[in-house]
């Protein structure tokens, strides 16, 4: 008891047994008791790694049990409507969980018509439950199952009787198991043994029975009458069809009115793009885009020729769910999986071996190329450091001009609506204001350039065997030679060369030497932040780097001498000889158009502590807690974060990936 003195509280989640303890320990103590239970949108799908994003606080006991009447029914016994003052609320949810297809998991594919009884006039669900959902539960038991089942065969006779047991097999907990398992229906019935969407499901039903899974409130949602052999939260209102009494429920509700005392009033939900307490709006959001991102690609995403640090880096932003990622070596071990059109091969960067591309035609299996997005990081990639941002084209890749990219044709043909244009107008503010770029690695300062009035031209150097050089750019190929071409635009201006951090450090080709450089630089800078530079500068000269684009969304003017994806649309300077990407990108934009299309709609943004696709604002929010973070602690230059706690990062990714090696790779 010493341990548990200066207690507030005490709060209970799990099994009867915990309960007895924790009702135990509370009355010894006596301290207020709490139960936990997830609410009913908790996740995109039951996975360790996707923590719930709803919870339910009850002081009085559990909304499952009703043998111990909860706050939710006391809420619905009470004079007053649940509904009053969050009417417009309560229905516009009600409707966005509708026409989103949400419910409590969100993984399960539509119903496949084809299992159905294809003459049947009419169709009756009849819900089964898994044995380990019944247990402790109050009216759950296997009598009432084929009560239910008997009196949906005898009621209506001329339906076929769809048997279907939700969240069977999700985990891996036997779940296969149902109260219905072994009885024989006849021909009538008809049972599913996969998850399907439980709205898509519905769908197709004229009524539905229930002991008391929560489908069966889903259903009233949805307009079906619905009978229950139970007692769950939502029967006994008046609502449901009811084979069981309950006196201790005293009041008529709506639908409406169940759905705010139990999705809005009881229910907290975590806001996941600030991780702070959110509304159910919050949630809708984030798990409507998880199905959507998710479903893009509808089989598996296998990654070929992925080093077994970068899979493991990216794996988990290919796929919410790791029974649809593989890695292999090469298209021998990708045939070997079995590949068909609803599969997809993933490779990095811009070239696809012949042998990848006649696979993929042979099976039909769709090629994606990945590559980092433009809002990446803390931290180099050469570092091992995971990226915040991806993206998947199918098209090309929008650093190689060769070929239409994804962004090149949605730049080219998208129709930006006045909400893209105005979120992409803050991001840009945001952007410009928290002096947000690719790898955020270096300090903000003013510069002491003794510039003497002139005009300021920055030069951003570039890894000069990277793919935007080797693809993207034809007369000027180094860095010295883009030296060259801006002193010679600007004779008499003050010239800034600002080498690239990964060349710096030495890793990546591209060093110039600066001896030879005394006639055209009036200044190298190694320590500011390219976002210090632009700040000061007036032009900014570019082969194909990103820093053009930091220096469109900062109103500098920019010259190009490849082709950029930022480049051909009006808002450069482009000095690149037969440019053919140029000639295709027929449009003119205006920058937040080109901002909306390249920030917003082309890029796919990950947030790795809720394990799931993001939004863009999200990741720079996160991306500035981060920095300023490690600004404080180190002073953020990559250099003074020390060679031996650099070496033990990559150790710990190196140890990391080989245990998702293990279980990924084919």
């Amino acid at each position: 008891m010493a341990q548990c003195q200066n207690l507030d509280a005490l709060a209970y989640w799990g099994t009867p047994a915990c309960r007895r303890r924790a009702m135990d320990l509370a009355e010894r103590t006596g301290v207020p008791l709490f139960s936990l239970e997830e609410g009913f949108l908790r996740a995109y799908a039951e996975h360790e790694g996707l923590p719930s994003l709803s919870l339910i606080v009850d002081d009085l006991g559990t909304y499952g049990d009703a043998l111990s009447p909860p706050r939710l029914e006391a809420l619905l016994n009470e004079e007053a409507s649940p509904l009053k003052g969050i009417e417009s609320k309560a229905d516009k949810a009600m409707h966005l969980l509708m026409s989103e297809r949400l419910s409590r998991y969100n993984d399960a594919p539509d119903l496949d018509a084809s299992l159905l009884s294809c003459d049947a006039r009419e169709r009756v669900l009849v819900v089964d439950q898994a044995w380990d959902e019944l247990g402790g539960k109050a009216g759950q038991h296997a009598p009432s199952f084929q009560d239910m089942l008997a009196a949906a065969l005898a009621e209506n006779p001329d339906a076929t009787i769809c048997a279907y047991t939700p969240h069977a097999g999700r985990s891996s907990r036997d779940h296969e198991s149902g109260a219905l398992t072994e009885h024989d229906g006849g021909e009538r019935v008809v049972v599913l043994h996969k998850q399907v969407n439980p709205w898509s499901l519905l769908e197709s039903m004229s009524r539905v029975y229930t002991v008391g899974a929560h489908i069966g409130f889903e259903a009233l949602m949805a307009g079906l009458p619905v009978s229950v052999f139970g007692m769950p939260w939502y029967a006994g209102w008046g609502a449901t069809d009811d084979r069981l009494a309950c006196a201790h429920r005293v009041r008529s509700r709506s639908v409406g009115e169940l759905f705010a005392a139990a999705y809005i009033r009881c229910s907290r939900y975590l806001n996941p793009v600030t991780l702070e307490p959110g509304d159910i709006f919050d949630v809708i959001r984030w798990l409507a885009r998880q199905r959507r991102v998710e479903g893009r690609i509808e089989g598996r995403r296998i990654m070929v020729g992925f080093r077994c640090w970068k899979a493991a880096n990216l794996g988990a932003r290919l796929s919410l769910l790791p029974t649809r990622l593989a890695r292999v070596a090469d298209a021998r071990k990708a045939e070997r999986l079995g590949l068909g059109p609803r599969d997809a091969l993933v490779l990095w960067g811009r070239d696809t071996p012949p042998e990848i591309s006649s696979l993929a035609v042979r099976t039909g299996a769709r090629l994606l190329h990945m590559e980092d997005g433009f809002v990446r990081s803390v931290g180099l990639g050469s570092e091992m450091v995971p990226p915040r941002s991806i993206v998947l084209d199918e098209r090309g890749i929008y650093f190689d001009p060769g070929q239409a990219s994804d962004l090149e044709y949605l730049l080219n043909t998208h129709r930006f609506t006045d909400d893209e244009l105005e979120r992409a107008e803050r991001v840009r503010s945001w952007i410009v204001q928290h002096r947000i770029t690719k790898y955020n690695v270096e300090p903000h300062c003013v510069p002491d350039w003794d510039t003497q009035g002139r005009e300021v031209v920055l030069v951003p150097g570039q890894v000069e065997d990277d793919a935007s050089i080797r693809y993207g750019t034809n007369a000027v190929r180094t860095n010295l030679g883009l030296l060259e071409a801006a002193r010679t635009a600007h004779p008499e201006a003050f010239l800034v060369y600002k080498p690239h951090p990964d060349v710096i450090r030495g890793g990546r080709q591209g060093h110039v030497v600066f001896s030879e450089t005394f006639d055209l630089v009036d200044h190298v800078e190694t320590e500011l932040s390219v976002i210090s530079c632009i700040e000061a500068c007036d032009t900014v000269h570019t082969m194909t780097s990103l820093t053009g684009f930091d220096a469109l969304l900062r109103g500098k003017r920019v010259v190009t001498y490849g082709e950029p994806f930022y480049a051909g649309w009006g808002l450069t300077d482009d000095r690149a000889a037969d440019a053919k990407a140029l000639a295709r990108r027929s449009r003119r934009l205006n920058l937040a158009e080109l901002v909306a299309g390249t920030l917003l709609l082309y890029p796919l943004y990950w947030d790795p502590v809720l394990h799931g696709y993001t939004s863009c604002e999200a990741v720079l929010r996160r991306i500035i807690q981060e920095r300023d973070a490690l600004m404080a602690r180190t002073g953020l230059v990559h250099k003074r974060l020390g060679y031996c706690r650099r070496q033990w990062r990559k150790l710990k990714i190196i140890h990391r990936s080989f245990v998702w090696g293990k279980r990924f790779s084919r």
